[in-house]
């Protein structure tokens, strides 16, 4: 099992620990309902250090880039900026979702997930061969992610006056190198923050000082639900190499208005022109029980799935995402322990800014 340059902090902080993909990490250090509301309320903090952080550089940087990711890397103009794209297998199924953020034209920094890592780096290679780039992990560095309502001020007040102004004025989706840090306006829970990247035996002191800040340790657990309302995929449970991204919810990651010939892009197109058969929506239960992944989804239109499921505590009601027919809207059923109880098909996210949205409840 491996361990994060954190993993000494979790143990004194009393997490309850558990294998993510080969990773030890923590699932919670106490209660994880109270984890959540923290992050949705005010602030709470996440060790993230085992996620890959990959850089790429050449002259053919961007030219690569936009061959390999199925969103257009064109559209960061500015230094700092980024975004989010699947990268695609040859047939349009998703290798891997990711963040690019464009530094300078010869440098792109990706940031991939840690279960798909020794794919995501071979895929890379592979592909890196036509063009004069240099792929390059950073095993070295470590990732603290801040996320709530009060996240950004906490943070600010732990940077020097002239890194805090720098930070503070990021945009969503972008991001700055601070000395040591490369701090980023991005998250994973639906709520404002930063994501941290920095020297690994820096992670425990700054871990330490925004504790002392008043920043909640978070785990796993609570980085589920929080996404899951979010209306945010799961690499590995609502898409993999066998869906598109057409058929995950994730259509508006796809730039296809030009003629850009991306990795997966014929097979995408084949999709279209054949008529999408599932798609991927949001379901709230209207009965009693408990969501999971892989239960029955009966809509008038035929059979599908749930992907990813689980208690919403901001919506006090149980919510997932399913594939499902393409047609199907309205009502449906999830078989429920050999019971089938009503669901409504709704259109994620669940939750913004700490409240339902508009036509969840």
């Amino acid at each position: 099992m491996r361990h994060t340059p954190l993993y000494d902090a979790h143990i004194a902080a009393g997490a309850r620990m558990v294998d993510f993909g080969g990773w030890e990490m923590p699932i919670n250090y106490g209660s994880q309902l109270d984890e959540h509301h923290q992050v949705r309320q005010h602030a709470g903090m996440f060790d993230v250090s085992h996620m890959t952080v990959v850089d790429i550089n050449g002259n053919r940087t961007r030219e690569f880039l936009s061959t390999l990711l199925a969103n257009d890397v064109a559209r960061l103009k500015v230094p700092g900026k980024a975004l989010y794209s699947c990268m695609l297998n040859r047939r349009g199924g998703v290798i891997d979702d990711l963040i690019t953020y464009f530094m300078d034209e010869q440098w792109f920094r990706l940031v991939v997930n840690a279960a798909t890592r020794d794919k995501d780096l071979a895929w890379l290679e592979r592909q890196a061969e036509r063009y004069d780039v240099t792929i390059t992990e950073h095993p070295e560095l470590a990732m603290i992610a801040v996320q709530g309502p009060e996240a950004r001020a906490r943070v600010l007040a732990l940077l020097p006056e002239n890194d805090a102004a720098v930070a503070g004025a990021l945009t969503p989706f972008s991001a700055a190198v601070l000395g040591e840090l490369f701090i980023a306006r991005t998250g994973y829970t639906g709520e404002d923050g930063f994501e941290i990247t920095l020297p690994a035996e820096e992670a425990e002191p700054f871990w330490n000082r925004l504790l002392q800040a008043g920043v909640a340790p978070c785990g796993l657990g609570a980085r589920d639900t929080l996404r899951l309302e979010a209306g945010m995929n799961l690499y590995g449970q609502d898409m993999d190499e066998e869906q598109s991204p057409l058929e995950s919810g994730l259509a508006w990651t796809v730039a296809m208005k030009d003629e850009r010939p991306f990795i997966g892009r014929a097979a995408l197109e084949d999709q279209m022109s054949d008529g999408l058969k599932h798609k991927l929506v949001g379901l709230v239960l209207e009965g009693r029980g408990v969501l999971r992944s892989h239960q029955q989804v009966f809509t008038a239109q035929g059979e599908g799935e749930t992907t990813s499921g689980g208690f919403s505590p901001s919506l006090q009601k149980a919510i997932a995402f399913a594939r499902i027919p393409v047609e199907a809207e309205g009502s449906c059923e999830v078989e429920i322990r050999g019971k089938r109880i009503a669901a409504r098909i709704v259109r994620p996210p669940f939750v913004r800014n700490g409240k339902a949205c508009e036509g969840i409840l």
